[in-house]
């Protein structure tokens, strides 16, 4: 099948090199021109994803073809582009040729190519001039069947430093250049880590975002760009459903989703896919809301607990009956941040701080990573969620480890086979009906913790009935 689609993927020649603001911006300034744009972050990304969705407003999906096969990367993109969509930006990540192996593999160009979308590669222009014209060259060449399409100047100091570049690039090159963005101090977004603050804890996210637009309006070409992204031809692809299970609404089990500033990294396929299996999704914060809300199950994503430890530690209530309840058998899977919160307890610059205390485990957070990259694990253990022999794909970025904990009392129920995972090559803790793990799955690559999720949800509903009717007689 064809699908026509507008669509551009910008580029960089290495991460923290600015693609980020300058996609916030022009999708920004094209939806002020009227054009709905559908947002796509290339990698596992949460944070630059939902700054992007902020920017569009409009939900923001994830294109991995390590974490999905390229097939369903096509199909992914063809159904959010087919649900009303002007057209598609598509952010990449790290340099345009970076991937997870010496070819390049899942890279951005790789996706590019994938996608037949032209290329915009967004250069920083800080302390250079002639030499950034060979740089483009160099990417122009490297790869052939990359279209690279036009070049946008970031961080330019001077109007000097500006014709300079342009004049080189477009003389040696050929490529055209689409804007040129001006060191400014308003457009560096604040970090964290390795990238960028959550949209969520920005105190002026919506401001942010109508500068990097106002940027955009004044320094982007945006008549040429959108003009570039209309040139990209007709896409094939093989329409099929993006999940692999059939969906089963008569199920219809109350899941709850921990969504707030502390806990907001939840991939919206995952989220679907709990829908399509018949989950009514309840969301609720563990910073504001004092007790649990009739569930049936949870799922509590990554984030960053760390930032919220303190109002998190003296929502006492709550800590106490998601312990409660997950001793009485509540199906929960937690992802990263979330299984740090259903430790005992976290640690943070000599303090300490109680958490839910589902696994007795006391976690700790470093300078620097203790696990970053795609990971692979092998489920050796029984537990409520993966068949013995099961193989998870996924990926993991953290920098809490456990400092505490007992071995004996501590079921690990996954083998890491890339990564670094909980600890000493191990991963996914288990207790009663609950599931931690440091990796981070995606729906269209693994569906499968979603359909165990819906199943203990549906059988503990059940008992939850039984109960009701044993102490009614």
């Amino acid at each position: 099948m064809n699908i026509t689609c507008p669509r551009l993927v910008l580029a960089a020649l290495r991460g923290g090199g600015g693609k980020t603001t300058v996609s916030l911006g022009l999708l920004a300034a094209w939806r002020r021109c009227g054009l709905n744009l559908a947002p796509f972050k290339k990698g596992p990304d949460y944070i630059d994803a939902g700054w992007l969705a902020g920017a569009a407003q409009t939900p923001c999906y994830n294109l991995d073809a390590y974490l999905m096969t390229p097939e369903k990367v096509k199909q992914s993109f063809a159904f959010r582009i087919g649900q009303g969509s002007d057209g598609a930006l598509i952010e990449g990540n790290r340099g345009l040729y970076d991937g997870t192996d010496k070819e390049g593999t899942n890279s951005t160009a790789e996706l590019a190519k994938l996608l037949k979308a032209p290329v915009v590669l967004v250069v920083d222009c800080t302390k250079a001039t002639r030499t950034l014209a060979a740089v483009v060259l160099g990417c122009l060449h490297f790869d052939p069947p990359v279209r690279l399409g036009g070049v946008i100047l970031n961080k330019v100091a001077t109007p000097r430093q500006e014709t300079l570049v342009r004049s080189t690039i477009e003389a040696e090159t050929g490529l055209p250049i689409l804007g040129a963005v001006p060191r400014t101090a308003g457009q560096n977004l604040p970090e964290r880590h390795l990238g960028l603050i959550p949209r969520q804890e920005h105190p002026a996210g919506s401001d942010t975002i109508d500068l990097l637009a106002d940027l955009a309006e004044r320094h982007l070409d945006l008549d040429r760009l959108w003009s570039l992204a209309l040139s990209a031809p007709d896409l094939q692809y093989t329409p099929r459903s993006l999940f692999e299970t059939a969906a089963k609404p008569e199920r219809q089990v109350n899941i709850g989703v921990i969504r707030d500033s502390a806990f907001q990294f939840y991939y919206p396929e995952n989220l679907e896919a709990l829908e399509r299996l018949g989950a009514k999704l309840v969301t609720f914060s563990a910073l504001s809301m004092k007790t649990l809300p009739e569930l049936d199950a949870l799922y509590l994503g990554g984030g960053f607990p760390e930032t919220h430890a303190e109002i998190l530690a003296g929502n006492e209530t709550l800590r106490k009956e998601l312990y409660q309840a997950a001793l009485a058998g509540l199906p929960v899977y937690a992802e990263c941040g979330g299984l740090m919160y259903l430790g005992r307890e976290l640690v943070l610059n000599e303090r300490t701080y109680p958490m839910a205390g589902v696994f007795p485990v006391t976690f700790g957070v470093e300078h620097r990573p203790q696990g970053h990259g795609y990971t692979i694990l092998e489920a050796t253990k029984h537990n409520s969620f993966y068949p013995v022999g099961h193989q998870l794909v996924g990926h993991e970025f953290h920098y809490s480890r456990p400092l505490q904990y007992d071995p004996h009392k501590v079921r690990l129920a996954l083998k890491v086979k890339r990564g670094y995972g909980f600890d000493q090559g191990r991963d996914g803790l288990t207790a009663y009906n609950v599931f931690g793990t440091y990796t981070h799955l995606h729906a269209l690559g693994s569906v499968r913790w979603a359909e165990a999720l819906v199943d203990l949800a549906a059988g503990y509903k059940m008992q939850k009935k039984e109960i009701k009717e044993v102490t009614a007689s």
